[in-house]
């Protein structure tokens, strides 16, 4: 009679992903961009102040190129007063939402 070997399978280390911690200067600066183009989408679709938007996407094409943000929260502080008016004449697509996410990332400053 042959012998059979008998292996126990090996045991197959799993890898956990190491999660960064985001640092809170960048942290800050990047929910400003998304708070920035997350309303210039709003005024676009609701075709609401063509300056603002215009103005909003000037100052978010300076921020990639000098990664300073204080025109974005100018202009999203700008946003959340078009916002709120707005929302007062029942304009639908202003959500509180919307101006609340809005307000949070003027706070993360």
């Amino acid at each position: 009679m042959a012998k059979t070997s008998t292996k126990t399978p090996a045991k197959t280390a799993t890898k956990t992903a190491a999660k960064k911690a985001p640092s809170s200067s960048t942290n800050g600066a990047s929910s400003i961009e998304k708070a920035s183009n997350e309303a210039l989408t709003k005024l676009k679709t609701l075709a609401l102040d063509p300056q603002l938007q215009a103005d909003i996407e000037w100052c978010l094409g300076s921020y990639k190129s000098d990664q300073n943000p204080e025109g974005l929260y100018e202009m999203v502080q700008k946003a959340i007063a078009v916002f709120i008016s707005e929302k007062e004449k029942k304009t639908k697509g202003i959500t509180s939402k919307l101006i609340t996410d809005l307000e949070s990332a003027l706070k993360a400053r």
